[in-house]
């Protein structure tokens, strides 16, 4: 088994971000996570600055991204750079098909719950009807490009990770986990279990194609609970 926070960024890609390696590296290592995911904004980590950074880690640290699409963000494994037209989500299946990689729609539905004017969702935009059951927003086209859907995201209401699950359940995908944190507060609240130890970029990708993970959630306090 191994416990991973696919959701992180740092001080090296994403701008919004305070959290530098030294101040991950504790974090994780305090709380017994045994790897994460830099799904940093700005473009990912190249080898050797991985290894200046994370090199005498007692985690496994791999890098990605968390890419915007006309359908919202996508966290990506498997490739750590941008390439052009990515943007849309086609283009972005085929690029991350071309480098054997993985797709996770992350938070899908951030805000949806939300009160005009604080409603905006990435995935209904421009007008479009939005979902009022979980097996309704699972028709979204979306979730015929991804792997699979970020179920329990650490800056998520409750409601939107619950809302979350259920679409992941009506499509028969378990779902990830990632804090989607900015700074060491809530790193490890939202988590991916997986059932066989991760120690590598191919080992994660294999493992979310084989769909041999569970998403959980309060890793961080020592309370862990499968979703």
């Amino acid at each position: 088994m191994a416990v991973f926070d696919l959701h992180v960024h740092t001080v090296k890609g994403s701008s919004d971000s305070s959290l530098t390696p030294a101040e991950l590296i504790a974090e994780a290592e305090r709380i017994g996570l045994d790897g994460v995911c830099l799904t940093e904004h700005g473009g990912g980590w190249e080898s050797p600055e991985l290894a200046a950074a994370f090199g005498d880690a007692g985690i496994t640290v791999i890098p990605a991204l968390e890419v915007d699409t006309e359908m919202g963000h996508v966290l990506v494994f498997g490739m750590r750079r941008y390439v052009a037209g990515m943007h849309k989500i086609g283009e972005l299946r085929r690029a991350v098909n071309r480098a054997g990689g993985v797709m996770i729609s992350a938070h899908p539905f951030r805000n949806l719950f939300n009160k005009e004017p604080y409603n905006n969702n990435l995935l209904y935009r421009n007008g479009l009807a939005r979902p009022e059951t979980a097996v309704e927003a699972s028709a979204h086209p979306l979730f015929e490009v991804v792997d699979d859907i970020e179920v329990v995201n650490g800056s998520n209401t409750q409601q939107e990770n619950l809302f979350s699950t259920g679409v992941a359940r009506s499509l028969g995908l378990p779902g990830t986990g990632g804090s989607d944190v900015h700074s060491t507060h809530g790193l490890g609240r939202c988590v991916t279990v997986f059932d066989s130890d991760v120690k590598s970029e191919s080992d994660l990708v294999e493992a979310i194609k084989a769909r041999a993970y569970r998403p959980g959630e309060e890793y961080n306090t020592g309370n862990l609970r499968i979703v």
